[in-house]
Parts: C-alpha cells; structure tokens; sequence
C-alpha cells in the first residue's frame, strides 16, 4: 500500500481536500490522510466542511514535546516541524505502508505517479531539488536565495519503508524539535536544509530531476507548459506528474506567488490556466470559510511577541517588562 498524506491546519483544508481530490482522480488505490496541525473538537466544523478524507490530529501521533514545540514555532515552523513525526507514525501503525509520500497541501496531482512508486522500490528516499539549471539574473528567487532556503524542497519528499529510511526519519525527527525556525542568519529554513545532509548520510537516495516533478514558481525559468489532448506537457515531451503552487494566493489573482518578482500571468500566459484552474478548485472546496479559522495551537502574535521579549530580559528589568507589556496590549 502507499500512503500519502499532507500537513495542515483547519484554514488551509481547502488546499489539502484539493491536493486529495487529485490524488483519488489520479492515483485511486493510494491511501490519502490529512496530518491535522488542529483541534477539531474546539472547532466545530460544521458537516459541509469536514473532508471526506480521514484527518489524523497532531495530538495523537506521540510526540514528546509537543507543548514545548507550540511554544516555540509560529504557524509554518510547527507545520513543517511536525513532518517526521507523522512519517514516523505511519512507519509504525500502518504496517501495510511499504512507501510513504508527503505533499504539500497546496500542490495538485496531474498524472499517476508510477515512476515514482517504481524509484521507490529500489530507493530508500525520493527528493527534489528546487532547480535543475542555473538562474541567470538576480530577480527572486535566484541562487543565493536557493543557498539559504535549501538545496531541495520538502513540500514533497517519498520514503521506501526501511531500516535506512527509519534512521533517516529519526534523525530528523531530533533536529526539528528545536530547529525548524525561519532563521536566515543562523543557517535555518524550517525543515530543508537539514535534507541537504540526506544524500551524504543515508544509501540510496534518488534526487528526481524529472521537469514534471514539483514544477513551481522556484523553476519556471526551466519549464514551460502546455496542454496536448487534455495531458499537460512540461517543455513539450514530458508529463507534468504535479504542480506545487507555493505562495499564491486568491486575494491576489494576478500573482503567480509572494515569494518571487521574476515572472508575470502576462509574460507566462502558459500557466495562467493551470492557476485558474487551482483558483476554482479552492473556491469550490471552501477556501474562504476556512481562512477564518485560527489554529488552536497557535498563540495570538501579541502573545507570542511578549513571551519573545520576556525570555530576553533579565529579573532586574520586571518592571520594565510590564510596561512593556501594557503598552504593546
């Protein structure tokens, strides 16, 4: 059996029902879980709005220090922190699992992922990386940009289930408890760089440079888009197996991502109907009632901006905290 899952909180369970939908239309025999960063219980979800995919809550898979890691993470650190966990979970309570694939929840599936379950077979680990060929200007995202966020992206990562993909697995499990932060200057980008390590410490680990693996705002420099009989193409001869839409969002219509000032609908008119096509498929799965949604392990800004400042200051300087504490209330 393969297992697929993703990671979310409530307010992005319109991208992960999403990435489902396509998973069940594309690959049907996977078995498809929702990791739920969450309470369900305090959120009461009406019926409409529950996924008709089964939805594993964070606070059933183990963790140790769950608590401490809330304390520490903002919404995106403890998402991404959490993503060992899971894998190691399902290593150990699904023993049908012989491969377990993680995407992130806003991608959608394109095509059947056979290769993929066939390097599986033979790989303990299946990456890749965020480009393939060099970028040859300075615009976002460029190369050094690529230096301090990572060599690969973990919006997806595949695992054989082994002894090696186990130690792999438990490794960075460690290293997330406290170092999943977005810390450019301490060498941290939540969990991708430390997968830069995975090639020299673990066998058999295949780097996917297969242009319709991943395909993204980070490598559209190198990959162009086209539909051929209802198949959708990548420079024309290869299959787009899926498409990971990073940073957009459906307040802002007319932009291809947050994250990058390198190219326009206008000058791509080549993926302007895949990202309609993502826009109605939020749309159509409730993306707007869920963005309302706070995640319940998340503490108010306000909150965590104070307890960040307490930790910095020393006991002589109680009364100083206070105050600041009334004024920034």
């Amino acid at each position: 059996m393969t297992l697929a899952f993703t990671i979310c909180s409530i307010n992005y369970l319109a991208q992960a029902r999403t990435l489902g939908d396509s998973l069940r239309q594309t690959n049907p025999d996977w078995h498809y879980i929702i990791g739920l960063v969450d309470k369900l219980d305090q959120a009461n979800l009406p019926a409409p709005l529950l996924p008709d995919y089964p939805m594993l809550e964070v606070d059933q898979i183990e963790i140790e220090d769950f608590a401490g890691m809330c304390e520490r993470y903002d919404i995106t650190e403890l998402n991404t922190a959490v993503k060992p966990f899971y894998i190691d979970y399902f290593f150990r309570h699904y023993p049908d699992a012989t491969e377990v694939i993680y995407f992130d929840p806003d991608i959608i599936v394109f095509q059947p992922l056979t290769e993929l379950r066939q390097k599986l077979g033979t790989h303990n680990l299946v990456l890749t990386p965020h480009i393939c060929q060099p970028i040859n200007d300075w615009l976002i995202p460029n190369e050094l940009n690529h230096l301090n966020t990572g060599t690969f992206n973990l919006g997806f990562i595949g695992l054989q289930k082994t002894d090696e993909s186990n130690r792999f697995v438990q490794w960075w499990k460690k290293r997330l408890v406290n170092e999943c932060r977005i810390d450019l200057c301490n060498g941290l980008f939540v969990d991708q760089h430390w997968v830069n390590f995975a090639p020299i410490y673990y066998d058999r680990v295949y780097i996917d440079k297969h242009p319709g693996y991943n395909a993204a705002y980070w490598n559209l420099h190198e990959r162009f888009f086209s539909e051929q009989n209802g198949v959708w193409k990548v420079n024309e001869t290869a299959d787009l197996r899926f498409f990971h839409y990073s940073g957009y969002g459906i307040h802002k219509p007319q932009e291809v991502s947050k994250y990058q000032n390198r190219f326009t609908f206008e000058a791509r008119p080549d993926i302007v109907p895949l990202f309609d096509l993502y826009r109605q498929r939020l749309l159509d799965n409730h993306n707007e009632t869920y963005r309302a949604y706070p995640c319940f392990y998340i503490k108010p800004p306000k909150v965590l901006y104070y307890q960040k400042v307490r930790k910095t200051l020393k006991s002589p300087l109680e009364t100083l905290l206070s105050k600041l504490k009334e004024g920034y209330s």
